[in-house]
């Protein structure tokens, strides 16, 4: 019988109540001092954290500890060490000190480093994170941490994340005082993270080339059937799914990821999981460690679990949506509107602050969640539009009208929702409705950022918008410091209507989707950055390295060093999928095609030798369909061959980026087309991979 999930949720998690039970009660005091107030921690308390934390690991079946880091590759890395030390007499102790809990030593110049690293260059530290709890995985104890290089640089997305929460901490509250909230003294920012994948059969993942290379099919003719009949989404979930997404749960809870949502998403084999919010930089580990959680427990039940963001053409591809909010140490959350919206300042003053900030750094918003395979999501019937806008809803859209125009604002009362069906019970509806082509939409208490890739760290992301809204929170902070009490009221309705009028441009409600919205944002002087290589160059624009340079969330050289590891991944990445394509055109598509051309020429000439007549057969014209495929499959793949030969002799890594976008990407696509319709009139069981139909509609 399995135990319940009160018993089993954060049994492998070092959490506070471990903390509480195994800590002396002054360690335990100074450890909670450093988390909550981001104060320094001492080497004495750090050691006797080591004990209790190396006790309880091994208590808990670890043999291994090792520091668990998200370096620039957008994945986790980690370097496992026995507890085991030799002792005098040639057996063993099991130690683990302070000092091993809060510094490691990786090598630095094999992960990504924009330069900041070379070859000889080797040293690097991974530095404990005391703020997101240590767990225990594979029996080994992990434990989160930041990592620099030998001379202080971030080297992965953990630590700049640390450094924009501090930064929105300290101005929210500063801000917060002005409004008299003298009993905030700080600031968390809080993310929910819903992860979006796909499952099939791991037999037939085995057999395509590029699943396995690129985490997308570069081939495939769409079935007869596709998501058109709207059947799957919150479908009835299969027995298999069903199974694979219970023993998931379980394995989140124990790690004391708060797993929360799970359903079939839009697309056949598509499927979301939803956690509870928690703290950013703790969800953003969470994450991290869901979707390593997803890959191997799908193994367990003969699935593979497909992250990229578009694996399949011509269905949904997957996304992550990033819901963002702020709350402050007494526990309101400052992004609640409350009863009366208008009359609250406090939740108008921040939500200004969010809009302001989408407004001015809607670029770097753009460019976090830029990628080669995000490109072929955004933008489509699926996902948002790659420009950057913000869903408010009717009420708060006109609360913010009645501030700008200075008239009353007339709340409306709560509305019944009428169904006609008297059995069923009355509610009332929202008030506002939800708009899934918004790429940032409020919704009832927080921010939904929709554009991020299914695949994404979600720290690069928050990232950005913590610095933003740090930004704004600082310019309303030196507007009001020097006003007095008496008028405090009139200067923060002043200082929101000047906001409103500049930046409502950013405020769309309607469908983002269409044509007139992209004609109608251009109007507004919105970006549209439609591609990974349009955008990144922002990251090194005046105003945007200021930002961050301000906050000392990334110095100059970071910030090169994030602009030249985007631009390197963009392009091997594209490198990667080009070769890949070729390599199955030539070793598989071809010789499939050929064969079955040569078995409908074989059975056109037996036909011809038995028929007196001199009319064409069926199979003669299917032959010929079939050659003409192949000979334009053929030049198509040599014009893809020559120009991934110019993309590799480039030089400057943004020219390289460009040309793979818009020649290779355009090759590819062509020879795909083509190849795809010749697809379409070979048998099954010719192809030496499986189609479209076998894989989603057979799991």
């Amino acid at each position: 019988m399995e135990k319940k999930i009160p018993e089993i949720y954060g049994t492998l998690v070092f959490n506070d109540k471990v903390m509480r039970d195994k800590l002396p009660k002054d360690i335990y005091k100074a450890l909670r001092k450093t988390i909550d107030n981001n104060t320094h921690l001492e080497l004495d308390v750090a050691n006797a954290v080591a004990v209790a934390m190396k006790e309880w690991a091994i208590e808990n079946g670890a043999t291994h500890f090792t520091h668990w880091f998200q370096p620039l590759t957008g994945y986790t890395a980690e370097k496992h060490d026995s507890f085991i030390s030799p002792g005098a007499c040639g057996d063993i102790t099991m130690d683990f000190s302070g000092k091993e809990l809060v510094k490691g030593e990786p090598d630095a110049s094999s992960f990504p480093s924009g330069g900041i690293r070379a070859t000889f260059e080797a040293r690097g530290y991974t530095n404990w994170d005391p703020t997101s709890p240590a767990f225990i995985k594979d029996r080994t104890l992990c434990i989160p941490t930041a990592f620099c290089s030998y001379s202080g640089e971030a080297l992965d997305k953990k630590t700049p994340l640390l450094r924009s929460m501090e930064a929105l901490s300290t101005q929210a509250v500063k801000v917060l005082k002005l409004l008299g909230r003298g009993d905030v003294t700080g600031v968390i920012t809080t993310v929910g993270p819903e992860q979006e994948y796909f499952l099939i059969d791991e037999e037939d993942y085995k057999k395509r080339k590029d699943l396995i290379f690129t985490g997308r099919t570069l081939l495939g003719a769409m079935p007869p059937k596709g998501q058109e009949m709207e059947d799957h989404y919150f479908g009835a979930l299969k027995p298999r799914v069903s199974e694979f997404m219970h023993e998931l749960d379980v394995e989140l809870w124990k790690l004391g990821i708060p797993a929360k949502t799970k359903h079939n998403e839009v697309a056949p084999c598509q499927h979301e999981l939803a956690p509870v919010f928690d703290t950013a930089n703790v969800a953003v580990d969470r994450n991290q460690l869901t979707m390593e959680i997803m890959k191997k427990i799908a193994k367990k039940h003969g699935y593979v679990c497909l992250l990229h963001e578009k694996p399949f053409a011509g269905v949904n591809g997957s996304g992550k949506h990033n819901n963002w909010s702020i709350g402050t140490n007494a526990g309101d959350n400052l992004l609640d509107p409350g009863k009366t919206p208008a009359e609250n300042i406090q939740f108008l003053v921040f939500l200004l602050a969010v809009i302001s900030a989408v407004d001015d750094y809607a670029d770097l918003l753009r460019l976090s969640v830029a990628s080669a395979g995000n490109d072929h999501r955004l933008g489509a019937n699926e996902a948002p539009p790659a420009i950057i806008s913000i869903f408010l809803g009717d009420e708060l859209t006109e609360v913010l009208d009645s501030i700008e125009t200075g008239r009353l604002f007339a709340k409306k009362g709560k509305v019944q929702l009428e169904t006609g069906a008297h059995v069923l019970p009355h509610f009332f509806k929202d008030n506002t409705d939800r708009n899934r082509t918004s790429p940032f939409a409020f919704t009832g208490n927080k921010f939904e950022f929709r554009s991020l890739g299914s695949s994404f760290s979600v720290a690069g992301p928050n990232t950005v918008l913590n610095t933003a809204v740090a930004e704004e929170l600082e310019k309303i902070y030196e507007e009001l410091k020097g006003v007095s009490k008496e008028k405090l009221a009139d200067a923060v309705y002043a200082l929101l209507k000047k906001a409103i009028k500049a930046h409502k441009r950013v405020i769309f409600n309607g469908n983002g989707y269409t044509d007139e919205w992209i004609e109608e944002a251009k109007k507004r002087g919105l970006y549209n950055f439609k591609s990974t290589p349009d955008v990144l160059p922002r990251l090194l624009e005046k105003k945007n390295k200021a930002l961050f340079e301000k906050y000392g969330i990334y110095s100059e050289t970071e910030l090169k060093a994030r602009y030249e590891v985007m631009l390197e991944n963009y392009v091997k990445t594209l490198h990667i999928e080009t070769l890949t394509l070729q390599d199955m055109v030539n070793k598989q598509f071809l010789p499939a095609l050929m064969k079955y051309t040569d078995e409908v020429v074989e059975t056109a000439l037996s036909k011809k030798k038995l028929s007196e007549t001199l009319t064409t057969s069926a199979e003669e014209k299917l032959a010929k369909t079939l050659s003409d495929f192949y000979l334009k499959i053929s030049d198509k793949n040599e014009k893809l061959k020559k120009d991934t030969d110019k993309a590799g002799k480039l030089t400057d890594y943004l020219k390289q980026a460009v040309f793979y976008h818009d020649t290779v990407i355009a090759d590819m696509e062509a020879l795909r087309a083509v190849a795809d319709e010749a697809e379409a009139l070979i048998p099954e069981d010719i192809l030496p991979y499986p189609t479209y139909e076998k894989m989603l509609f057979y799991v």
